[in-house]
């Protein structure tokens, strides 16, 4: 009987255990990292240092799987039906995160229903620029001409519902002007139109048009973000500029699917937070014109939320639409 017992004790004991030591024992093996773009684009460029990096801290393989289609959606999809046991991480930018759920009429995922944040990664800024004949130094000069000419300023952008296409019309939004949108298959594109004066508008990366401002080929009028960024230190935001509350770039946020334990959540986001601390990543990061942050778990799920309500104003406004 007292044999019995015993090993009744040593079973109960065993089972309340088990979470601690699972947790202990993470990471036992491989964890994948989804990618919802091709092989070879700028989530890659990010992405890669940061998961060897990881790989060295964690003392597990993070690798790369590269899932591209549909906008992002079906690598989204295929993180979010993934089993949650911390072994399945995804990298998700704005498009995926904040815009897709109003751009498109159906996505098999939702990004906070299906879920669990683990860090805002690092973000990015858009630069405004303008073609030498458009007279035009400041924000305020744009929006002064486009009131004058309602609709005759063309901009460019990387393609429908792209990030430099919502960064105009929520520019037009916030200041009542109108302009008209020129999509084109591919930022490259674009900004060989705006430098060949084809266009006069486009909100470009600093990093594709940073030579093109420097030879005088584009004028740089503003970033995006609500903070000037180091690589053009004396280019000011929109937000300064007299567009009080202009927010708009490209983020990256990493996730985990949802049910995921919170201990391995918390686990993540403090190696990821470390990663992003190393001053071969942060220098690299800044270097390519993203900013590194590493938020908590909280602080992603909030500004989840409130990017997916502002994009779905704007893009109700412009009514954009993709399918």
């Amino acid at each position: 009987m007292k044999k019995s017992i015993y090993l009744s004790l040593l079973a109960v004991a065993a089972v309340i255990a088990a979470p601690a030591v699972q947790a202990q024992a993470y990471p036992s093996k491989t964890i994948r990292l989804v990618l919802p773009y091709p092989p070879g684009g700028g989530s890659d460029t990010i992405a890669r240092p940061i998961a060897r990096k990881m790989t060295e801290s964690l003392g597990q393989q993070v690798i790369i799987d590269n899932r591209g289609g549909g906008g992002g959606n079906i690598g989204m999809e295929v993180a979010a039906r993934s089993v949650p046991d911390g072994y399945t991480m995804v990298m998700g930018l704005t498009a995926q995160l904040a815009v897709n759920p109003s751009l498109y009429k159906k996505i098999n995922y939702d990004p906070i229903k299906d879920f669990e944040p683990i860090t805002l990664l690092a973000s990015g800024t858009y630069v405004l620029v303008a073609h030498p004949s458009l007279p035009a130094k400041t924000v305020k000069d744009v929006i002064a001409i486009a009131k004058k000419r309602p609709g005759e300023l063309l901009y460019a952008s990387s393609g429908n519902g792209s990030g430099g296409h919502l960064a105009i019309e929520l520019l037009n939004l916030m200041t009542g002007i109108k302009t008209t949108h020129v999509p084109y298959k591919g930022g490259g594109a674009a900004l060989i139109d705006t430098i060949s004066g084809q266009t006069q508008l486009l909100f470009s990366t600093p990093l594709a048009s940073a030579a093109h401002i420097r030879a005088g080929r584009i004028r740089a009028i503003a970033v995006s973000t609500t903070k000037r960024v180091k690589s053009m230190p004396d280019v000011p935001t929109v937000a300064e500029s007299g567009v009080a509350g202009y927010d708009s770039g490209v983020w990256y946020g990493m996730l985990a699917p949802k049910g995921t334990p919170r201990d391995i959540v918390a686990r993540l986001n403090e190696e990821f937070r470390k990663a992003l601390a190393d001053p071969g990543i942060s220098d690299f990061l800044t270097k390519s014109g993203i900013e590194p942050d590493g938020s908590t778990p909280e602080e992603l799920g909030k500004y989840m939320v409130s990017e997916i309500a502002k994009w779905a104003k704007v893009i109700k406004a412009a009514n954009i639409k993709i399918d």
